[in-house]
């Protein structure tokens, strides 16, 4: 890999290495406090926010491109990670934040590589909120996690790609189960539900939920309850990863 230490270091030799007009924007998901969240970077002296992204070497798989981007901005190796959507509109980036940020600093030939029409590949990655180790990019000055009911603007087409991330995780929840890497180790099954109704943004029947979560086997309920709770304590649980893989292979069907 190559390191680049200024952003005009960057536009010069950048597209010696990378795709032309192709990247890769990443959707991070965690569950934090009730809340599932989205990890957004801070635009370096715009203030305004984006998705974490980057570029595909020229002789990288784009899976690969999206696995280095995320452990990049994550210190995770060990993700969940889904590609789900190309987004090409044409005027996608006509509010190409690289645009404002060379136009600040004189550097906007037009043929720079990096003012081309970029399609992007959209990739959603599920993350264990307390492990991520977040890291900002050279583009930006900062990250932090956002409630997804409560976004700030995003850049160019950001907020339609978080969007169609989401959708595209509601639909998964249909046939493949969520949880292991949203969770920690150990959970109860309220918190389980809590983080199913936080997705699909709805209210889900407690019975009904439990019995259907314990019908696909792919949870352990353990010999400890949840210390520390106003009501009777609940049962903990944790996931069977040899079934939980069965079953992200193979799917089941579910009427969330």
């Amino acid at each position: 890999m190559v390191s680049f230490k200024t952003v005009n270091d960057f536009r010069l030799h950048g597209g010696k290495y990378f795709m032309p007009c192709i990247s890769i924007d990443c959707v991070i998901f965690g569950f934090h406090d009730g809340q599932l969240k989205v990890l957004l970077l801070k635009i370096a002296n715009l203030g305004g926010w984006s998705l974490p992204g980057g570029f595909i070497y020229k002789d990288e798989h784009i899976n690969d491109s999206a696995h280095r981007i995320l452990i990049e901005r994550t210190g995770l190796h060990d993700l969940f990670l889904q590609q789900f959507y190309v987004f090409g509109d044409p005027k996608r980036c006509e509010n190409n934040i690289t645009k404002v940020v060379f136009e600040n600093t004189g550097i906007n030939a037009p043929d720079n590589w990096l003012l081309q029409r970029f399609l992007t590949i959209g990739y959603y990655a599920l993350v264990d909120f307390k492990t991520v180790n977040a890291r900002h990019d050279l583009f930006s000055e900062d990250s932090d996690w956002h409630d997804i009911d409560n976004l700030p603007i995003l850049a160019m087409d950001h907020k339609n790609i978080m969007q169609q991330a989401l959708l595209t995780l509601r639909t998964h929840l249909r046939y493949e189960p969520v949880g292991y890497n949203l969770l920690p180790k150990k959970f109860t099954m309220p918190e389980l539900q809590k983080l199913y109704e936080t997705i699909l943004g709805r209210k889900l029947d407690r019975r009904n939920f439990q019995r259907k979560m314990l019908s696909y086997g792919i949870l352990k309920r353990l010999n400890q309850r949840r210390q520390g709770v106003a009501h009777k304590a609940p049962y903990l649980y944790s996931f069977d990863l040899r079934k939980y893989s069965t079953a992200l292979e193979e799917g089941f069907q579910s009427a969330w």
